[in-house]
């Protein structure tokens, strides 16, 4: 489905990575790792098509990205650290909102995508008065939707009580039995079965003297 190929990101004059190749399939995720400032929020949005690469190339289905953007758009989620949510919209409105750009959630698909974040469906509070971890339920619950074929994720558990976090890896699971393909960056051990890969960025932490 992904195809990651040689490819270099810079930031300003400097090279963040080289190089960097790898091949993500149905069913299947990457545990993108590196230590903090090593560029793993950039990979992903060079994956996503936010950011141009100095060199190589990304490829959807086996046609570069700049060539099916609109078809890879559609079949990507991307979620990165800011929640990407409405503050003056409450929260089912915008998943109402998210679940519009491929196809338009039913109210029972939103009541059911809350619930299993732990949110209630009859709440109309503008989400500027929640919680960062509220917030950030409301931005994951668009994962229960189910609409897109690729989700790329940026420390998709920050800010998650433990039970939000089983909640997503639930999700998660569920999306990788249905062929789904998973890309995410975490700070913390990632508890999915499936076929799982990491790939480092600079040397593994265990390695470094």
């Amino acid at each position: 489905m992904l195809e990651v190929s040689a490819l270099c990101c810079m930031r300003g004059e400097r090279e963040i990575f080289r190089d960097m190749s790898f091949v993500l399939a149905d069913g299947a995720w990457i545990h993108i790792r590196g230590e903090n400032g090593a560029g793993k929020t950039t990979l992903l949005k060079a994956l996503t098509g936010l950011l141009r690469p100095a060199s190589g190339s990304v490829a959807w289905n086996g046609i570069p990205l700049h060539e099916s953007r609109d078809d890879f758009h559609r079949d990507l989620l991307y979620l990165g650290h800011a929640n990407g949510i409405k503050d003056d919209l409450d929260a089912a409105e915008n998943l109402m909102l998210a679940g519009s750009i491929v196809d338009a959630p039913t109210a029972a698909e939103i009541t059911l995508a809350m619930r299993e974040l732990g949110l209630n469906p009859s709440s109309r509070t503008p989400v500027r008065s929640l919680s960062q971890g509220q917030k950030r339920r409301v931005a994951l619950s668009r994962l229960a939707l189910g609409r897109t074929k690729l989700w790329i994720l940026d420390e998709p558990f920050a800010a998650l009580d433990t039970a939000a976090v089983a909640s997503v890896c639930r999700l998660m699971d569920r999306h990788l039995d249905r062929g789904g393909a998973l890309v995410l960056t975490s700070h913390q051990e990632v508890p999915l079965g499936g076929r799982g890969t990491e790939v480092w960025i600079g040397t593994p932490q265990e390695n470094n003297p």
